[in-house]
């Protein structure tokens, strides 16, 4: 399982660009991928998701920055030793759509990986109902709170770091991924935080 977390000028994939991919496998969770990338040519850039990866315009456009082009095909060529090359992350369906969009653009006339991924959320959900508690709700938007510090904070974990990275990211969504699975922790970066269902 290839557990991915994108980071882009925005939330479309056929507007905006990758700014950065990270990634390990699940697997072999030492072997990791974190690049960034230029944004292609005519994206859109969306000033909120840049207060969210920390990202400025500058960096972004950077012309000596590898372009999207070049990390998609980076990205495939990691992935491509990985036994099982399924998604999974938190809501994976948006990087998952991100990457396809960028191979297309790169001329990537197959895409290696399926549309079914496994997303951490729903994992979440699942873990608290089977324990009997009951899943937050956002009382005005009437939807799952259950955001990606929510999943870190009830794994035992704490927030993402702000601003969010992509492979940063990733790692927190291995652990939880493993956590909520497995009942085990993974990453040595996470050691010290205890699962709390078992305490």
């Amino acid at each position: 399982m290839i557990i991915i977390d994108v980071e882009a000028s925005g939330v479309e994939y056929n507007l905006h660009s990758i700014v950065s991919v990270g990634a390990l496998d699940l697997d072999h969770p030492e072997r990791r991928f974190y690049e960034e990338c230029r944004v292609w040519d005519g994206a859109h850039i969306d000033d909120q998701a840049l207060e969210v990866n920390g990202f400025t315009r500058e960096e972004i456009t950077d012309p000596t920055k590898e372009s999207e082009n070049d990390l998609a095909h980076h990205f495939i060529d990691w992935a491509m030793p990985t036994y099982d090359r399924t998604l999974a992350g938190q809501n994976v369906s948006f990087d998952r759509d991100f990457i396809k969009a960028a191979a297309q653009r790169a001329g990537h006339t197959e895409f290696p990986f399926a549309y079914r991924t496994i997303d951490s959320h729903t994992l979440c959900w699942m873990h608290m109902v089977k324990r009997g508690l009951i899943p937050p709700v956002d009382p005005e938007k009437h939807r799952s709170a259950l955001n990606l510090d929510a999943v870190l904070n009830y794994c035992g974990i704490p927030a993402e770091p702000e601003p969010h990275n992509a492979l940063t990211g990733a790692l927190c969504h291995a652990e939880v991924i493993s956590r909520l699975l497995y009942d085990k922790k993974l990453l040595p970066e996470f050691e010290q935080f205890d699962i709390p269902w078992f305490k």
